[in-house]
């Protein structure tokens, strides 16, 4: 599969620009399979019933919403992570960080390539089926299907995580869905007998997640093509830690941190901060630093190659900790009782500018930063954050005051792990609310658009700005509640909000910020 070049860090920040963090998954999924009238009138009876119909195939919309971001004067869309999530929908703690989400294909995008029958009435809640039916199509193609090289050619070049991968979905599935560390302990512990078995037992099973795979890979690139014709970025999310139970640590367990029987001996979170008072237990695994030095750091190579495929700009989340990071004890419940963890920063960006020059990069550093933690980020020129929201306690001297930035960032409005800027706003005492609207001139009546206006007009190089604060949305649509399980990554909007008159005021405010 063709590579597209990614371009470098300077043509990135030479010049204003402006983009929209848009989570994949809030996108209008494809509601039927079919395309014909008939079908979807049938489907749209069905809703009408009470049938709920879930969202899948939301790659099929990518390209209507990358026209609208064009519209609107913006030159770059960020997303969240899009690997393939566990049962509770997090983009950050995902089953690898090197494969893609199986349900963000588009079916009108496999009937168009000749890989499912317009004929086939699936509706979205059948995704998984109409992918097995692709599947099938491409097998039996006659003369073979046209994607037959380009297919070869991915399985080759991924090779090195995804014949891991796909045995262990494969296995996952086989065990209904038990994490990896429960199979018995050939499986567990990877002994080659086993594998060896497993791989024959479960060769159909292996080779459908593979030809997944090369879908949301080929699928991907025509959107990163498209948005490459109309000037639009694409704009990565890399979490800095895996979860425990994914093929990434299954399959480099000498990574990790981990007990003989798999077991992480610490788990990753942080102490108290903005966003929760008790701090946050996540739960994932610690790197043995150690071990991928050793080998020269080819396991974050690796998985940084891949984000390059993918995004113009990756953004390092939690950047942190590759300088220190909060180490919790396995047993405890909370994230009280850790301690920093110093972390070989240095030599890993090093690596990795070595492996892949001019290195299109911004990092996560919001909250408490040591100065070494700064002068890392600014040893490797990398852009860091600032968000609006966190610019108003009083302190003319506070670092993310729109006065107080520096050219050589990217300025939020407010992130996926914030309430809407309205929502922030409504939630402020009268006091506050005073203070934001004096420092904006306005009334409060003109919030958010004020504050977005300020945000655009800004020193910083890219201002970053939810959709939902385009839209003025308030209480009840945020993306992500940080500490919570549940009620989260839910939130979707519908075509009809993005009307042209928000992509003509966009318009003009980006010309007038100098950022089209």
């Amino acid at each position: 599969m063709k590579e597209l070049t990614t371009a470098p860090p300077q043509s990135i920040f030479q010049q204003r620009r402006s983009g929209v963090l848009l989570s994949v998954t809030a996108l209008p999924g494809s509601s039927a399979l079919s395309l014909e009238a008939g079908l979807k009138a049938d489907l749209k009876a069905d809703q009408g019933a009470g049938v709920e119909v879930p969202n899948c195939g939301f790659f099929d919309s990518a390209c209507q919403f990358i026209d609208w971001l064009a519209s609107g004067g913006f030159s770059l869309w960020q997303v969240l992570p899009l690997g393939p999530t566990h049962a509770d929908d997090s983009p950050y703690l995902c089953l690898s960080s090197l494969a893609g989400e199986s349900h963000f294909i588009g079916l009108q995008w496999l009937q168009k390539n000749g890989l499912l029958d317009p004929q086939l009435a699936l509706f979205d809640r059948c995704h998984s089926a109409a992918l097995e039916s692709a599947h099938h199509h491409f097998q039996q193609a006659a003369n073979g299907h046209h994607w037959h090289q380009d297919y070869v050619l991915f399985c080759a070049e991924a090779q090195d995580w995804l014949d891991d991968f796909a045995l262990f979905m494969a296995l996952h599935q086989q065990h209904k869905h038990q994490a990896w560390y429960e199979w018995p302990s050939p499986l567990r512990d990877r002994h080659s007998s086993a594998l060896g078995d497993a791989e024959q037992q479960l060769s159909n099973e292996i080779a459908q997640i593979k030809f997944v795979q090369f879908l949301f890979f080929k699928q991907w690139s025509e959107i990163r093509d498209y948005a490459k014709h109309r000037g639009i970025l694409l704009f990565g999310d890399m979490p800095l830690f895996v979860a425990h139970d994914s093929a990434d640590v299954w399959a480099n367990r000498d990574y990790f941190k981990l007990t003989t029987e798999g077991q992480p001996e610490v788990v990753a979170g942080v102490p108290p901060d903005y966003f929760s008072s008790a701090g946050q237990h996540w739960g994932n695994p610690h790197y043995s630093w150690p071990n991928l030095e050793q080998d020269n750091f080819s396991w974050w190579i690796q998985r940084m190659r891949v984000h390059l495929k993918m995004f113009d700009l990756v953004r390092i989340d939690h950047f942190r900790g590759i300088y220190s990071a909060w180490e919790i004890p396995a047993t405890s419940s909370t994230a009280a009782g850790g301690r920093w963890q110093l972390a070989p920063g240095e030599k890993l960006l090093k690596a990795l500018h070595d492996a892949l020059p001019e290195l299109p990069l911004v990092a996560e550093d919001l909250g408490l930063m040591e100065p070494e933690i700064a002068a890392l980020r600014d040893q490797f020129d990398i852009p860091g954050m600032a968000v609006l929201q966190f610019a108003f306690d009083g302190n003319a001297d506070n670092p993310y005051l729109p006065e107080n930035l520096k050219q050589h960032s990217v300025l939020y409005s407010g992130t996926h792990d914030n309430d809407t800027s309205l929502g922030w706003f409504l939630g402020l005492s009268e006091q506050q609310q005073q203070q934001v609207t004096d420092y904006l001139h306005c009334d409060p009546k003109d919030l958010p658009r004020a504050l977005l206006k300020v945000a655009l007009d800004s020193l910083a190089q890219l201002v970053i700005m939810p959709l939902q604060d385009l839209l003025g949305l308030g209480v009840g649509h945020r993306t992500n509640t940080p500490g919570t399980v549940g009620n989260n990554w839910l939130w979707r909007f519908q075509w009809q909000q993005l009307d042209t008159d928000i992509a003509e005021q966009f318009m003009r405010l980006n010309r007038q910020s100098g950022r089209c």
